[in-house]
């Protein structure tokens, strides 16, 4: 039956086009209106084509469905320049007929399209290939790495066992400016802790001994407390340490020493030790002026309460807590041996000792230099049994996600070697860096955590894209297949864990290099050991599955419900082209997914998101800045309630801080001595500086002249009186560097640092 054209709709004549896009298949004529184009409206996508007519049969079809030559022998298409292009006739060959139709033009087209899977499409071919590679020898991959762990693992070998770690080194910003100016003050001011020891005066911390006495009363300072106060100041001093061939270590031969007596721990207990009639209700703090020197108690007494002026200071009316310092020799190695030896006898005395003495008026809480070297050792040593405890709960949590009733879906013990193959990375990784020997600062200890989190997540990735995989396959194409779809993933995410790790080697801090340096390796052999071993592990266990579908046999629909029931899960043959969905994708696919494109849900989601953005922001100008000792230690250790005491009743004053004149000045002249007076006072006027204990020798020594009636202007009068002034007032004498030839290169002062003891408090003392 002929085809009759339908009549066109009232209106102005359009002419249509007809538009070619680019297609593989070959050209596809689509007929777009002027009226599309000028309102902006995409064409329509159905081709222009006659009504259908009744499908031709036989030789005739062949010839039609028959593709058009190409080449020479292509027929012409149709261009711009043709009145219309030609329709097909019925199969009739019955004319069109003779009704004015428009006039169409036929523009070719070509749409270039923009390919943004170019990495992805590299990468999937890339892992297609290894995938395959994998199914067809899986022995060969998962043997090699075994190997290699077994190589690198004697890197374990190197790892530090006795050796201390240097803090200070591994926990300070490399190349600090603090370092440099210490190298500064050690190579122009002497110390002598076994002569004239001033523990202000030292640029590197001594050995020491804090103890921290609270009161069980109002006050301390009453003689009854200072008694018992003063019987633990003996217990501590008569300890001694029992030393091979019968030698012994005592106190007296460690202590650092002021001319030829030990530094006093505290000095109004010495004071009152030596003088028990002393009046402890006439002390004035922060500065005593016991005989011709003042004793400046900073820091030696905390929780008090201040009365009106009284020498020096004010009168201590009350005081809750008291500090005793027992300093030991540092500088001569030998000594420093021994007195870290005494240290570490008194830790472990220390408890012994306070029960022997029964305190009933006191309570005491110790503290050591070697404390917070020995408790961080102490909580990292128990991260060990953690870490096993957590590859435990992670294999069991792994096994449990794979469980299957379906013996052929069952993916327990892959499961059970992923995570082995986690802590095959870890050892490998760690190995080869001790191999390289790049050191192993203790907090990479808890990388391995980490690293068991990064390489779990790759192995479920890789157990889920099997499960999607048609059971009837090869092993080979089963891999491919896996490896294409999984591998993509889980290289992007590696890259990119490795890339932020490795960015973190930019740090100032050695700690924080190492920790980066050991974890981003690690990744690095957890997604290369995923991709060999663990990927040859799986290939073997599909070689399982099809060794169990040997003895399985297919559910025979005629048997009972009770028998499918029973024995669907362990006897009969799974659907060979289904997946396997887990219930938990099933609940997101199908309750959450649909959940979350409700338009409530949608304000909901959005509502929360702004509230965490907004707590985010709120937190971020909240952050606490600095490093509190409490959180390197065990919630149950001694240093925890030390530095609760110190920061109850000993936060007021901070560290005494340094401040050196670097260059050669003229001392004598009064214009240097004024501008050193102005710079002084700069310093004063912060808020964090208590200005009535600044201590500066040239002023001492200015004073010390005019009362002797000497000129302070004069040269030769001024550097001639500086070794009467220095034997009169010996604590200066580690103040002035003075060369051979009589000119003072360099000298220092103090200033007294309060109120900082946060971490903000001193950046803003120091800026």
């Amino acid at each position: 039956m002929p085809w009759v054209e339908p009549k066109p709709r009232p209106g102005p004549e359009q002419k249509p086009k007809l538009t070619k896009p680019d297609s593989a298949t070959g050209p596809q004529w689509y007929q777009e209106s002027q009226e599309s184009e000028s309102e902006g409206k995409q064409p329509p996508p159905g081709p222009l084509a006659p009504p259908k007519s009744p499908e031709p049969s036989g030789p005739l079809a062949s010839e039609q469905d028959a593709p058009l030559p190409e080449g020479d022998d292509a027929p012409p298409r149709p261009s711009m320049l043709d009145d219309a292009p030609r329709l097909p006739l019925e199969l009739d060959d019955a004319p069109l007929p003779e009704e004015e139709t428009p006039e169409p033009t036929a523009i070719c087209r070509h749409r270039h399209r923009c390919h943004t899977d170019c990495l992805e499409g590299l990468l999937s071919r890339t892992f297609q290939w290894l995938g395959w590679q994998v199914g067809a020898h899986p022995w060969i991959f998962l043997l090699a790495p075994l190997m290699l762990t077994a190589a690198l693992g004697t890197g374990f070998l190197y790892l530090p066992k006795d050796e201390e770690e240097d803090l200070e080194e591994h926990y300070t910003p490399v190349g600090s400016p603090a370092k440099a100016e210490r190298r500064f003050v050690q190579g122009h001011f002497t110390t002598n802790d076994s002569y004239r020891f001033s523990a202000s005066r030292r640029s590197t911390e001594a050995n020491f001994v804090s103890l921290l006495v609270v009161s069980y009363s109002d006050s301390l300072l009453d003689p009854a407390t200072f008694a018992e106060v003063s019987k633990l100041d003996g217990a501590v001093q008569d300890l001694r340490v029992a030393r091979e061939k019968g030698s012994q270590i005592q106190y007296q031969q460690v202590c650092a020493r002021y001319r030829a007596l030990c530094v006093p721990p505290n000095p109004i207990l010495y004071a009152w030790q030596v003088n028990k009639t002393l009046n402890l209700s006439s002390i004035s703090f922060p500065a005593y002026n016991h005989g011709r020197h003042p004793l400046y108690l900073t820091g030696f007494f905390g929780g008090y309460i201040l009365g009106g002026s009284l020498g020096m200071g004010q009168l201590l009316l009350r005081a809750k807590a008291m500090r005793l310092l027992y300093y030991l020799k540092t500088e001569d190695p030998e000594y420093d041996v021994q007195s870290k030896q005494w240290l570490t006898h008194l830790l472990d005395q220390f408890t012994n000792i306070k029960n022997i003495l029964a305190l009933k008026k006191i309570e005491v809480v110790h503290f050591t230099s070697l404390s917070r070297q020995l408790e961080f050792e102490a909580t990292s040593v128990t991260v060990i049994p953690v870490f096993h405890l957590a590859y435990i709960l992670i294999i069991l949590f792994a096994v449990t996600s794979c469980f299957r009733f379906d013996c052929i879906r069952n993916k327990m013990c892959v499961a059970a070697f992923g995570v082995i193959s986690a802590f095959l990375a870890v050892v490998s990784g760690f190995g080869l860096l001790l191999h390289i020997g790049v050191p192993f600062v203790i907090i990479v200890a808890n990388s391995p955590f980490l690293i068991l989190g990064v390489g779990v997540d790759d192995m479920f990735i890789m157990i889920s894209a099997w499960h999607k995989t048609n059971l009837a396959d090869d092993i080979r194409e089963r891999m491919s297949n896996v490896y294409s779809k999984a591998a993509v993933s889980i290289t992007i995410t590696t890259i990119t864990n490795i890339l932020a790790l490795y960015t973190g080697i930019m740090s100032s801090f050695r700690s924080v290099q190492c920790f980066c340096i050991y974890t981003g390796m690690t990744l690095l052999f957890c997604y290369f050991y995923n991709i060999t071993c663990f990927g040859a592990f799986m290939a073997l266990d599909g070689k399982r599955e099809v060794v169990c579908l040997c003895w399985l046999k297919k559910a025979d629909p005629k048997w009972p419900s009770f028998k499918k029931f029973c024995c669907f899960p362990f006897g009969s043959v799974p659907d060979e082209h289904g997946t396997d969905i887990h219930p938990i994708s099933l609940f997101f696919r199908d309750y959450f997914g649909p959940f979350l494109t409700r338009s409530e849900s949608k304000y909901f989601v959005v509502f929360i998101y702004v509230l965490y953005i907004i707590s985010s922001i709120y937190g971020c100008f909240h952050v606490q800045e600095g490093l509190d000792l409490r959180n390197l230690a065990s919630d149950d250790s001694y240093i925890t309630p030390y530095f609760n005491v110190e920061e109850n009743y000993f936060s007021d004053y901070g560290p005494r801080v340094m401040v050196i004149v670097t260059k050669k000045v003229d001392y004598w002249d009064k214009d240097v001595r004024q501008k050193l007076e102005n710079c002084t006072k700069i310093f004063e006027k912060n808020v964090y500086v208590d200005k009535n204990l600044t201590e500066f020798w040239l002023d001492a020594y200015v004073q010390y002249l005019k009362g002797n009636s000497q000129d302070p202007n004069e040269k030769n009068t001024f550097m001639n009186n500086i070794p009467d002034f220095l034997s009169n007032f010996p604590n200066f004498q580690h103040d002035i560097n003075i060369s051979s030839s009589n000119e003072i290169i360099s000298s220092r002062g103090f200033i007294q640092t309060t109120d900082v003891s946060s971490s903000a408090k001193k950046k803003i003392l120091l800026f």
